[in-house]
């Protein structure tokens, strides 16, 4: 998993309450357990028409979105079913953090795993954040070793995570890194298990 340490990136804003998972990737791309190619269905049923157009009032259709890092989300954003093609899909299209006011906390925990940051922030921080977001030229920064969001205007807001979560994010690390971060003592234990308990290994 890559690290994340700071962000200097694009945002759009979509202030849409109660995202769930089926939105986010729809039930036809969970078919693959390969997360690379996930990002063209995500918010697939948003973003195209029946007929698979792109939809131009849709906000990463337009040209002044394209290829942008953070989304500014509504409240309870990644409810419904617990898909982990959810986070795939987002880093596949390029976004790498989202913010919120809040979210469901199973996709929240998948975020971690999967190298998206997802930052809660109070509501009326979020609604300025939307406003500033408009037009789509802005850099906006996110520092997770100091936990600040910048705005386009300079304006910084402080968003707190929980120690662990936050050190594995800054080493690039998901429940299988963080493990065999102990390899060494792992490898100990194993052999001292084998020569107390020898019958253990024939079975």
């Amino acid at each position: 998993m890559r690290a994340f340490i700071r962000l200097d990136g694009r945002a759009a804003a979509m202030p849409i309450a109660n995202i769930d998972t089926d939105q986010i990737i729809p039930k036809q791309f969970l078919k693959t357990v390969e997360r690379e190619g996930l990002g063209k269905g995500l918010f697939f049923d948003l973003r195209f028409d029946d007929e698979g157009h792109e939809k131009p009032d849709f906000v990463l259709n337009q040209p002044a979105f394209k290829g942008v890092n953070v989304l500014i989300a509504g409240e309870n954003f990644g409810c419904g079913s617990s898909r982990e093609h959810a986070p795939w899909a987002l880093l596949d299209f390029g976004i790498t953090c989202v913010i919120a006011s809040s979210f469901a906390d199973i996709f929240y925990e998948n975020c971690f795993q999967n190298g998206v940051l997802p930052v809660v922030l109070p509501d009326e921080v979020v609604r300025l954040l939307t406003a500033e977001a408009k037009g789509g030229n802005h850099v906006f920064s996110v520092d997770l070793e100091a936990q600040t969001v910048t705005a386009p205007s300079g304006e910084t807001f402080r968003f707190e995570i929980d120690a662990g979560r936050k050190e594995k994010m800054l080493k690039g690390l998901d429940s299988v890194g963080e493990t065999l971060e102990h390899a060494g003592d792992i490898g100990v234990f194993e052999q001292q298990r084998k020569l107390a308990r020898p019958w253990l290994e024939r079975a």
